[in-house]
């Protein structure tokens, strides 16, 4: 799933990355939400709280709302600095390892969540997850070619919408089936994010930051299978 690129993937390569990737970041958005009150991959979400609160001159929300984006952004800065090191130097699983680190992190978040008090545990945990989203949807973005995002479903569900009238009513056969591919792809990712998100919810209800650590496993799993076997270069 993670040591090709571009072109070269293939749909099932790209269907099974998307799905598992897309159900763990609905189950980190849900579980930071229960945590923080903060959506960490709702970049739209955010950035309209923050202009809300601007009207409303509520500067506490409009500086936590525009942190939570900068963090977003900064996670996507660096997985796009990793990627472009590691294909400089033709490194075939620097994707994996950018999950590894995504999976890394989230654990360390999670031990946050677990045992650190107050404001210091909230403010750590809502800028660590937003920042972990970017990475994962950069990484994601950069593997794909774009045809995948993990974190960003309102791009998904308007990729729907296109291919749905594509796959219907167009003229060319070829087309048709080729939207009718995309459409089964982007479908299969909304609903493993919006089922990771559902797991995620109950998941932290009953189990608290602990729910983090399984889902650091669940990446970590991930990216070591892209990792074996994938050092060297491209062919």
């Amino acid at each position: 799933m993670l040591r090709t690129d571009g072109t070269q993937r293939s749909f099932e390569a790209d269907q099974a990355l998307g799905c598992t990737l897309a159900a763990v970041a609905g189950a980190v958005n849900a579980s930071g939400f229960l945590a923080v009150g903060y959506y960490s991959a709702n970049m739209t979400g955010n950035l309209s709280a923050l202009m809300t609160a601007l009207h409303e001159g509520n500067f506490v929300v409009v500086a936590a709302s525009a942190a939570l984006v900068v963090a977003f952004v900064c996670g996507a800065v660096l997985a796009t600095v990793l990627v472009n090191a590691g294909r400089r130097r033709r490194l075939v699983s620097i994707y994996a390892w950018s999950i590894l680190l995504e999976a890394v992190l989230l654990a360390v978040l999670g031990f946050d969540d677990i045992f650190l008090p107050g404001v210091l545990r909230g403010a750590i945990l809502a800028y660590g997850l937003s920042f972990l989203m970017g990475l994962q949807n950069a990484t994601v973005t950069r593997i794909s070619d774009a045809r995948v995002r993990t974190t960003h479903m309102t791009g998904m569900l308007t990729d729907i919408g296109i291919e749905f009238a594509d796959s219907v009513g167009g003229d060319d056969p070829g087309q048709r089936a080729r939207a009718r591919r995309r459409l089964l792809l982007h479908t299969s990712i909304v609903l493993a994010f919006t089922a990771g998100g559902i797991a995620g919810a109950f998941l932290y209800g009953w189990l608290g930051g602990r729910c983090l650590l399984l889902f650091a496993v669940v990446l970590a799993a991930v990216s070591m299978h892209g990792i074996r076997g994938g050092q060297g270069t491209d062919v």
